[in-house]
């Protein structure tokens, strides 16, 4: 079995963070692995608290990882502080870790930034110049890319930019109303565009953190970058689909909607 790691903060409901991670990469058939970089207290509303770990601590848990199981990929999720980062990276590069996908999670779709400026300049710096694949939204694009993204052209513009930069694939989501849906990859100076079906679901908690496991998911299986790509972008779409709804705020997506079997049949039997 083909292996995968998600360094990323904890969501105690489940929606986001390592919980979706590891709930992705198990349905998309590798073993996952985790190693924690903050823990939260949080649900479908909002935010209530966060404990980050230290960057010794975090440094322990990937050196455990690494010298046992090895993952075949590497997911990153929201990372607030620069120590943080710095100590991925260093780790990230002791080992030669392999298919590091990078979600830069900057800035939250109200537009208010997530993390400081200063973290910010060192996740620039740092980390995603060791990165195979960015998947950046449209704000967080504007923020690497140093412009505005207001048309198709721009979104061209800015991953080009981007991808020439940072010397990775960058796969840049479509949304707040530019191209909803619509995501385009630019790798090795040509890009593609992959539409996706539009889905009227208000609950899309963790939408970002599922779409890059999926990805490292198939990256890890061998999959090539573009189909990768492809197959992330049709497990999300299944998971939104099936229209799971829980929760008083934007809810989570269901993860085990192609899950089927004997272990997931429900007691009816015995009601």
């Amino acid at each position: 079995m083909k292996t995968a790691l998600t360094i990323a903060g904890s969501d105690c409901s489940g929606g986001a963070g390592i919980q979706a991670d590891i709930k992705t990469m198990m349905a998309n058939g590798v073993f996952a692995m985790s190693a924690v970089t903050a823990l939260t207290a949080q649900n479908t509303t909002g935010v209530a608290g966060i404990l980050e770990v230290t960057a010794g601590f975090l440094k322990e848990q990937l050196d455990c990882i690494f010298n046992d199981i090895r993952p075949d990929a590497v997911k990153i999720g929201m990372v607030s502080s620069g120590e943080l980062i710095r100590a991925i990276a260093e780790k990230l590069k002791e080992y030669h870790a392999v298919h590091i996908v990078v979600d830069p999670v900057m800035v939250a779709t109200s537009g208010a930034k997530l993390i400081s400026d200063d973290a910010i300049d060192i996740l620039k710096e740092e980390l995603l110049g060791i990165a195979d694949i960015l998947t950046p939204n449209i704000l967080e694009a504007e923020v690497l890319a140093e412009m505005p993204i207001r048309t198709e052209e721009d979104m061209i513009k800015a991953a080009e930019k981007i991808g020439r930069y940072y010397h990775c694939a960058v796969l840049l989501k479509g949304g707040h109303q530019l191209n909803d849906a619509n995501d385009l990859l630019y790798r090795e100076a040509t890009y593609r565009w992959f539409y996706g079906k539009r889905i009227s679901n208000p609950n899309t908690h963790g939408t970002g953190c599922t779409l890059s496991s999926a990805i490292a998911s198939n990256l890890a299986k061998g999959f090539p970058m573009d189909i990768s790509v492809e197959r992330a972008k049709s497990y999300i779409s299944g998971a939104l689909g099936a229209m799971l709804d829980l929760g008083a705020g934007s809810g989570p997506m269901d993860h085990a909607f192609a899950i089927t079997g004997e272990y997931v049949k429900e007691a009816e039997k015995y009601r």
